[in-house]
């Protein structure tokens, strides 16, 4: 374990005593080598490792034993708490892909049940409760983010999706208590970091949020008794839930399961991943056009390139090799293949070569390109609107206080014509032959509004 501190002392010594071997950490952080990556045998460990989305794994020798002998079924569990997944989430999904390309078989949990309670891992507050309503829709809508990365099927490595909800609602509290709560010690759930943080800050905890760990490990339980699930992926922020996971299996059905972690991505300058000034970069179309989405992954940074690259593409390592060695101006290029390879695991390969081309016609010809995101607002409401309320209304800033600094800044256009004056106004003047108006920040981000 040289070069990994972790979160619990507490975590490592119940963790061993549980009757695991070991495990083995591998970070993948920016200056972080693939070739620091343990030595696998098996097809998907190998890939993972060496595409920088390898953390940790129980007892990883005999996870890349069974996964040489055999196709094994794998899990990730994904909450209902919004209408899209956002990029944050990509990492799980890749895996989830790999998996299946390598012919094993991927479970998509989707936590109708969980989002009832909330899971309080890397959280300063209490989630919001969502209506059973609210948490049903969700789940429907974030269905059309999986379709594009995974193939879901009856065949042996096809994917399925499962609600937890199925098996959580029907849960009977005092028998739940004493089959399965009676397997978790109170001493161990309060040194998790998802508690302890909560606590130590003197941040609320609800009783609700404390029983998440036994809920997901329960879920784990529950795969491998349906489908003979063996493995559990996740961010590293889950190893506490995971572990306790494969505890409980080996408890209550003398069942061998593992764990296997991704790391949690920031950008080189310390950003979290899928957030923006904007807000997050969700995967549905409906959410985030294919256009916006391509210019996220065109907006890396310099020194995210060749790892965004292993991580989010299916690019052959030669090619990225060859990207990554780019320096300058030339980077550039290697930021426009990965935009384009991200958008079409995405959104497809025509909407991210749209989306490449309306770049390159907005920003190489100055063109006022049709394919660029489109806002429709009434003619009534828009005549008189000031500049700043527009902004604000396109999406194209948080707030109207931002728009003011762009324009402060000078750094605000309307149809590229810089606007000087925080109290200008638009109108049907602004409206150009093509029936647009096309607005400008900075010289990246374009969107066009529509008044109909």
């Amino acid at each position: 374990m040289a070069g990994y501190t972790p979160s619990s002392a507490y975590q490592i010594h119940d963790f061993l005593n549980a009757g695991h071997s070991c495990y083995t950490p591998c970070l993948s952080t920016p200056g972080y080598s693939m070739t620091d990556a343990p030595k696998f045998r098996s097809e998907f460990l190998r890939t993972v490792a060496a595409r920088g989305q390898y953390y940790a794994a129980t007892e990883p020798e005999a996870l890349d034993a069974l996964f040489c002998k055999e196709r094994v079924t794998a899990y990730i569990g994904f909450d209902c708490t919004a209408p899209s997944l956002h990029v944050g989430s990509l990492v799980q999904i890749m895996t989830l892909r790999r998996l299946q390309q390598a012919g094993h078989r991927p479970i998509v949990l989707m936590g109708g049940g969980t989002t009832k309670v909330g899971d309080p891992s890397g959280k300063d507050e209490t989630r919001q409760i969502l209506s059973a309503e609210r948490i049903e829709a969700n789940k429907q809508s974030i269905l059309k983010s999986f379709e594009r990365f995974l193939t879901f099927g009856n065949g042996a490595s096809d994917a399925i999706m499962v609600d937890n909800a199925e098996w959580l609602d029907k849960l009977e509290y005092i028998a739940f208590l004493r089959d399965i709560g009676r397997h978790f010690s109170i001493n161990r759930m309060l040194t998790m970091d998802s508690v302890k943080l909560r606590l130590e800050r003197d941040q609320p905890l609800s009783f609700l949020e404390f029983n998440y760990m036994i809920l997901q490990s329960y879920d784990f339980v529950e795969l491998y008794r349906r489908f003979g699930c063996r493995l559990q992926c996740g961010g590293s922020d889950q190893w506490g839930n995971i572990v306790s996971g494969t505890d409980l299996g080996r408890r209550v059905e003398n069942a061998e399961l593992f764990g296997l972690t991704s790391p949690l991505l920031t950008t080189a300058s310390g950003a979290k991943m899928g957030k923006t000034a904007a807000g997050a970069v969700w995967l549905n179309a409906d959410m985030c056009s294919p256009y916006d989405y391509w210019q996220y992954w065109r907006n890396t940074e310099d020194a995210d390139v060749g790892r965004f690259l292993h991580l989010f593409t299916e690019l052959p390592e030669a090619d990225i090799a060859r990207l990554e060695a780019l320096k300058g101006a030339e980077l550039n290029d290697a930021k426009k293949v990965l935009a384009t390879e991200a958008a079409a695991l995405a959104h497809g390969r025509e909407a991210a070569q749209q989306a490449a081309e309306t770049a390159r016609r907005t920003f190489e010809e100055g063109a006022i390109d049709e394919g660029l995101p489109t806002v429709e607002i009434a003619r009534g409401e828009l005549e008189g609107m000031t500049v700043t309320a527009l902004v604000q209304r396109s999406g194209l800033t948080a707030s109207a206080s931002e728009a003011r600094r762009h324009i402060e800044g000078g750094g605000l256009r309307v149809n590229d014509t810089v606007i000087k004056d925080v109290k200008a106004k638009v109108g049907a003047a602004d409206v150009t032959v093509n029936g647009i108006i096309k607005l400008s920040v900075g010289k990246k981000k374009h969107i066009l509004v529509k008044p109909v």
